[in-house]
């Protein structure tokens, strides 16, 4: 299924601008097409909006496409990507920041890769702030006994925040915005990180230790296979017993089978979810009416302990806007055939701006 927009197609030509870019966007949502639509009647851009998630079984809708644009939960391995480039397409535009669910050594030398670095940390860092509150202070439980004429505050005793200690895992620009936000509460901050940044007033410890001494973890570091299953049946044993545990980054980032033994073990004080790791065929759309398939969502749902949103920390009208913003900019440049952009990712080193060869021109 597709937004149906000018029969299919929206097409702008802008006398500035010869070539005509044709791209096709996936998995697009109503805020999609309005955070798009006025940067896309600036420049020549011809759009077709899916709603279907890229994958392998739809990989034919792209012929005569120039390139795609993807987010979090398309699935690009590398049958994908051998189908883009079997039927022209160029270059993928990824409307977030992260790319695992591109396979970039099969696109190396044949589909170039763009993503957005950062469209708003503020969203992510905060939407993470605002699932503690809200569970530790149980304002969604307290919510719904007052529309109910329940005023009674029995079971709704939640914890200061203030001289408690918070273990921020990522040290990224997101997570040193939620370190901010935790010294705003008062919170004792200690952090790990790979690559530590020189010369800040940030605390680092080994991971060890912040599983060891943090009453809260927060996580905000990207998926890669070093972090996969950061949160585990061993590290949940290192923890302090109480521990909330917050992700609004990747999913398999938290092995979510040894996460929901932790919370049965009562070892798990609170946790907060943005994300899942099987979340690719559930989040961001109405499965109300259908039976859920999968048991350990169903538990985690109902456990009294665990808040879950459905991958929403970047849904702000700022976030939107810049990753419209950036997304379009990556096009442009990239059909313009400008050399070098900040946001090429690449396999072999993360992306052109920390590029082993210093290049100053695209991945290939």
């Amino acid at each position: 299924m597709f937004f149906l927009l000018e029969n299919n197609i929206l097409r702008y030509d802008i006398e500035e601008r010869e070539k005509i870019m044709r791209i096709a966007f996936f998995d697009t949502k109503e805020y999609d097409v309005e955070s798009f639509d006025n940067l896309i009647k600036e420049n020549n851009i011809e759009v077709k909006y899916f709603e279907s998630k890229l994958t392998e079984h739809n990989a034919n809708l792209i012929k005569g496409f120039d390139g795609v644009c993807v987010f979090v939960n398309d699935q690009l391995n590398k049958n994908v990507i051998d189908a883009l480039y079997e039927n022209g397409v160029k270059a993928i535009f990824l409307r977030c920041a992260g790319f695992n669910n591109v396979d970039l050594q099969a696109c190396f030398g044949k589909i170039h890769v763009y993503r957005v670095p950062a469209y708003s940390p503020y969203a992510v860092a905060e939407h993470a702030m605002a699932l503690y509150l809200t569970s530790n202070r149980r304002i969604h439980k307290a919510y719904n006994r007052v529309r109910e004429y329940n005023f009674s505050l029995s079971g709704l005793t939640g914890n200061d925040l203030h001289g408690k200690t918070v273990g921020v895992i990522g040290t990224g620009k997101i997570g040193r915005i939620f370190i901010n936000i935790c010294r705003g509460f008062g919170m004792n901050v200690i952090a790990y990180d790979l690559f530590p940044i020189k010369d800040s007033d940030i605390n680092y410890v080994s991971l060890e230790t912040l599983f060891k001494e943090a009453d809260v973890i927060s996580l905000h570091c990207p998926l890669t296979p070093e972090t996969t299953h950061l949160i585990n049946k061993d590290s949940i044993a290192l923890m302090k017993k109480g521990v909330a545990i917050i992700n609004t980054s990747r999913g398999a980032l938290i092995n979510s089978e040894d996460l929901l033994q932790g919370i049965k073990d009562r070892k798990i004080g609170t946790v907060c979810l943005d994300v899942y790791e099987e979340e690719g065929s559930l989040f961001f759309e109405n499965k109300s009416g259908h039976i859920m398939d999968d048991s350990t969502l169903l538990q985690l749902i109902a456990m009294p302990n665990v808040l879950i949103t459905s991958h929403q920390a970047f849904l702000t009208k700022e976030a939107l806007a810049n990753i419209a913003q950036t997304t379009v900019d990556n096009i442009i440049k990239f059909f313009d055939n400008e050399l070098n952009s900040d946001d090429e990712v690449c396999y072999r080193c993360g992306n052109q701006a920390n590029c082993a060869k210093k290049r100053n021109a695209k991945c290939f």
